[in-house]
């Protein structure tokens, strides 16, 4: 009996280090303390479950373009903030948006999404969850 207590105690260990390790901090990823503002063009927006992504081609000070991967909250929080993936108001490929997002602290082009200013002036801004 006691070994297999042991072992049950061993294994409800392991599975909460690595239900723990699976679970990411904003924090340790982007830089929370710095927002990034900036205009350009929608290469793709995902709706997908835990985390969406919105592929974004945007320019740096020298004019030169790159394809950002911006973090967005799950399909239901931004569905809820009123971007959806069909109808009028989507957010489509080749849609110029302004976005605000938290850079990566180790300075590749990822990011978290703060808000998108759509077409219409209208800004959604994010919490993240």
């Amino acid at each position: 009996m006691t070994k297999r207590f042991l072992a049950g105690i061993l294994c409800g260990a392991l599975l909460a280090v690595s239900t723990l390790q699976a679970h990411h901090s904003l924090a340790g990823v982007y830089d929370i303390k710095k927002v990034e503002r900036a205009t350009g063009v929608v290469q793709k927006l995902a709706f997908t479950n835990p985390h969406g992504a919105l592929h974004i081609e945007l320019k740096n000070a020298e004019g030169v373009a790159k394809v950002w991967q911006l973090t967005t909250g799950s399909a239901n929080v931004l569905t809820s903030a009123g971007i959806t993936a069909t109808g009028p108001d989507r957010i489509k490929q080749g849609d110029t948006i302004e976005v605000t997002f938290n850079p990566a602290l180790n300075g590749t082009t990822i990011g978290f999404l703060r808000s998108i200013t759509v077409k219409d002036k209208k800004e959604v801004e994010f919490a993240p969850n």
